[in-house]
């Protein structure tokens, strides 16, 4: 059995590896000179590849797809893919929130790995398929050097984040053009853009163990953890996450808790203690055992308090609104970065008219779709490249 698989990134490679080693004859068609060219930039290099989690743990961390997964996911866990690069000789080592990374911090390693399990396919590099089409049993495959005939294809051409990496959106084209539907797709893990003008201020600072909050459509977020402002968004693992919530409302409402771990009555009491010990400083000083020094002046402008006050002067009034602002500091927003941008991409290839369980599409038989070209995204975590593994997976031992 001939079978080609179109893009040799993540998803691609695994499922061809594995095709392979059932002796199946299998080309992997990739437009780049080499294959996982987007692997090199996860993790910011360092390619965070799965979650050291149990099955409940990783569908908890599923925006879109949750009950489509729960089968692929059985089939091939988090637990599996961190066995599968052991076994292929990657050192691993697991870091905060349980994410996953090779010991090398070098997504070289696990691109190595994973084209090494492949390498009893054939690679077709640089040769952009330009159309599928199906002619009774069999798939003609065109590309500039010519016409290939298979008698199965599975899509593994990813989304439209990273375009320069070869995700161009080919994958929902051939998909259309076999009769599916593509949810519409859209930016997910991007920084969102902030229209306050003290943004570009803030560039570059990073904060931790605070809480990020939203509204949106009736919708509530929350978590703790880490943001990064830069010139004119917020970035950081919190608004990563939110961005893939955020995508399609229409109304939306962000704010800063930057004392998680004491409510009003703790921080009032808290400042009160601040004020007796410095009755004769200034409210910069007060302000600067609160915050990072860089959002002294913010918090200044937005409480209208000037930072030469002193501290014994500070009225009730102006005591609640300094505690108010630290438990929810709003910012205004604009909108999320452009697709292109996204570490992943919400959107794709609709669930409704694929199997769960052999990824195989119900219109066209033969056709199969694996990865992020399916309408599945996760959160930030390693969650994103283990659905890749697990719908190539699925795909495999069920061919």
């Amino acid at each position: 059995m001939k079978i080609a698989i179109i893009g040799g990134g993540a998803s691609g490679l695994m499922a061809g590896g594995f095709l392979a080693k059932k002796g199946y004859d299998v080309c992997i068609f990739d437009s780049n000179e080499k294959c996982g060219k987007k692997i090199y930039i996860t993790g910011k290099g360092r390619c965070n590849v799965t979650n050291n989690t149990d099955i409940e743990g990783y569908l908890q961390n599923v925006v879109n797809g949750k009950k489509f997964m729960m089968s692929a996911i059985n089939g091939f866990s988090c637990q599996d893919t961190i066995k599968f690069f052991e076994e292929n000789k990657v050192k691993l080592k697991m870091e905060r929130g349980n994410r996953v990374f090779p010991q090398s911090d070098k997504a070289s390693d696990i691109t190595k790995a994973l084209v090494n399990h492949a390498k009893d396919c054939k690679f077709l590099l640089e040769n952009k398929v330009e159309k599928i089409v199906k002619i009774e049993n069999q798939f003609l495959v065109k590309t500039k050097m010519g016409i290939y005939r298979f008698d199965k294809v599975i899509i593994a051409t990813g989304g439209k984040s990273y375009p320069a990496t070869g995700s161009q959106g080919d994958g929902y084209r051939f998909a259309e053009e076999f009769g599916h539907s593509v949810v519409s797709p859209r930016p997910a893990l991007v920084p969102i853009q902030i229209k306050d003008e003290f943004c570009k201020d803030l560039e570059g600072l990073s904060l931790k163990n605070i809480k990020l909050n939203a509204i949106y459509d009736n919708n509530t977020f929350s978590q703790l953890g880490e943001l990064l402002f830069t010139n004119n968004a917020i970035s950081g693992p919190l608004a990563l996450s939110l961005s893939s919530f955020i995508g399609k409302a229409k109304d939306v409402k962000i704010s800063i808790d930057f004392k998680p771990a004491l409510d009003e009555k703790m921080l009032n009491e808290r400042i009160l203690r601040d004020t007796s010990n410095m009755p004769n400083k200034n409210v910069k000083y007060l302000l600067k055992g609160l915050l990072p020094a860089r959002l002294v002046e913010v918090f200044s402008q937005r409480l209208n308090l000037s930072l030469t006050q002193k501290v014994n002067l500070l009225t009730k009034e102006q005591r609640l609104e300094l505690i108010s602002l630290l438990k929810n500091f709003s910012l205004k927003y604009d909108k999320l970065y452009p697709i292109e941008s996204g570490i992943i991409t919400a959107g794709g290839v609709n669930l409704k008219e694929i199997n769960p369980k052999t990824m195989e599409s119900k219109i066209v038989l033969g056709l199969y779709f694996i990865g992020e070209v399916l309408d599945i995204d996760c959160l930030t975590g390693g969650f994103n490249l283990q659905t890749a593994f697990s719908t190539a997976y699925a795909c495999s031992q069920n061919i």
